[in-house]
């Protein structure tokens, strides 16, 4: 039987010293979180300047070895990890499971490749300073702030919080009041490993514990969550000049071309439309098919979209909408779409039973619908005919977000996906790039700016240091005032011949 999720978000009690973390398939009390305020906040970051010296201090062997033990013991308790994220959210157990196998595979990574990415290597020294050697090597910021998202309240945070760590700095971690006890699980098994100091910690609370983290005098700031927060996030890291790093939202496009496997492409579609909830920011939303193979694509989508349903249970298709005021913008974009003329193939306005929202799928929706605009984040997707896939790829390109993308294509895989403004396109499959641990995860526009993930996403949380070392005296020196006006000769002289062909 299903049960009605509460209408109000996680609430506070004690006088907001503590609030309750609840499940939203149910509305039963699952823990309670202390609300942490700025004193609080500011306490846990000189914690971490103390411990971030520590860890620095082990090197990439020590903090490799670390790290491999915090893996390990993730692992050993998977089902229990699994249960917690599953309570919290209201995901299936398989969706909850594929977000812990890509949190291991990312860990391992960012552990194993910290040292060669990071680590001193030597850089040519160029023509005029032949004399010197020089070396570069990227070290850790000290203390990095991270405020995590509820959807996927542990792979998203840790693609932040273990890239973060490898490179050699303590974090502080704010999950989402939704999630709370996700961030207590992380900080709680990592102590085990790394007992001697605090070197990632949890604040819990609200809005106002997330802006205190922002002020509190961390080196760096990462956040995934709305576009909205996220400008409200880097005005108040601005203040005191705290780089940020802000993935946020996305519209991703899915294209499905005349040369498409349209089998492959319908599945595609509707899995990464509709699992999670469609609660996925590089999730499917918008769809554009070539007039060609629109109808036998539609059809597909259709029948498998049909089949699926939400529900509490461990084996269900997909959970409910996690945070209750989702609802809301799901029944708003749906209702704003068949209002200007769009149609609903699979469900509809009836199909939005809070908590759960069954899959949803509307056609003919026109370009200034908000379900063609905005975030929708639940299980609908918009399918649009279009002439083919350099139309589909106008259209894709024409909103300010620009986060990930699918294109379906048997040739011209390749040439659309270059043609995309986006940070990540998977072609003839969908997120394929989010499970690659060496890929940078990312957006452009108003789907935010810096990477993690990958090479770029280790670096993000360090500052590059180079070194000269003058090795013996050259016979031609143009940087000293003792320099000659012979000097200067042979220097364009040389400039001349090296470069000047």
């Amino acid at each position: 039987m299903t049960q009605t999720a509460p209408t109000t978000p996680p609430r506070a009690a004690d006088e907001q010293k503590r609030f309750a973390s609840l499940d939203p398939r149910t509305g039963e009390v699952i823990a309670h979180h202390s609300v942490h305020g700025e004193t609080e906040v500011r306490a846990a970051v000189e914690r971490a300047r103390v411990a971030a010296a520590f860890w620095d201090e082990l090197g990439f062997d020590g903090r490799k070895a670390r790290l491999d033990a915090w893996r390990k013991v993730l692992v050993k308790r998977l089902d229990e990890f699994q249960a917690l994220i599953c309570a919290e959210t209201g995901k299936s157990a398989d969706d909850a499971r594929t977000e812990l196998a890509l949190v291991i595979d990312h860990l391992h990574w960012a552990a194993k490749q910290a040292p060669k990415v990071l680590g001193k290597r030597r850089v040519s020294p160029g023509m005029l300073m032949y004399n010197h050697s020089a070396s570069l090597e990227y070290r850790p910021l000290g203390v990095v702030g991270v405020i995590g998202p509820w959807n996927y309240p542990a792979f998203t945070p840790m693609g932040s919080i273990a890239y973060a760590l490898a490179a050699g700095n303590a974090v502080v971690f704010k999950p989402s009041e939704f999630t709370p006890g996700v961030g207590v699980f992380l900080e709680d098994t990592f102590a085990e490993v790394v007992p001697e100091y605090p070197v990632l910690q949890v604040v819990t609370g609200f809005g106002e514990t997330g802006a205190a983290l922002c002020g509190a005098g961390v080196d760096k700031l990462a956040f995934t969550g709305s576009t909205p927060t996220g400008k409200k996030v880097m005005a108040a890291c601005a203040a005191t000049l705290t780089p940020v790093l802000v993935e946020c939202g996305g519209k991703d496009p899915l294209i499905v071309a005349e040369d498409a496997d349209v089998a492959a492409a319908a599945e595609g579609a509707v899995w990464g439309g509709i699992f999670n909830s469609g609660q996925t920011c590089a999730g499917v939303e918008r769809v554009y098919v070539a007039d060609a193979v629109y109808d036998q694509f539609v059809k597909l989508v259709v029948d498998k979209a049909k089949k699926l349903r939400p529900g509490g249970e461990p084996d269900a298709d997909f959970g409910p909408i996690t945070m209750p005021k989702q609802v809301d913008v799901i029944q708003s974009h749906v209702a704003d779409a068949l209002d200007k003329g769009g149609k609903a193939l699979v469900g509809g306005l009836e199909s939005i039973r809070p908590p759960y929202v069954e899959p949803i799928v509307l056609v003919d929706v026109p370009d200034d619908s908000t379900a063609v605009t905005d975030e929708t984040f639940g299980p609908t997707l918009v399918v649009t005919r279009v002439a083919d896939a350099d139309e589909a790829v106008r259209k894709a390109n024409s909103l300010a977000y620009g986060l990930g993308a699918t294109v379906y294509s048997r040739n011209r895989g390749e040439e659309i996906a270059a043609k995309l403004r986006c940070g990540m396109v998977s072609i003839n499959s969908v997120l394929a790039y989010a499970s690659v641990p060496g890929l940078p995860f990312g957006g452009v526009g108003e789907s935010g700016f810096g990477r993690i993930h990958g090479e770029d996403g280790l670096r993000e949380f360090t500052y590059a240091h180079s070194v000269t070392r003058k090795k013996f005296g050259g016979l031609l020196n143009p940087m000293t005032y003792e320099r000659s006006g012979r000097t200067m000769r042979h220097v364009l002289r040389l400039v001349r011949v090296l470069y000047g062909r």
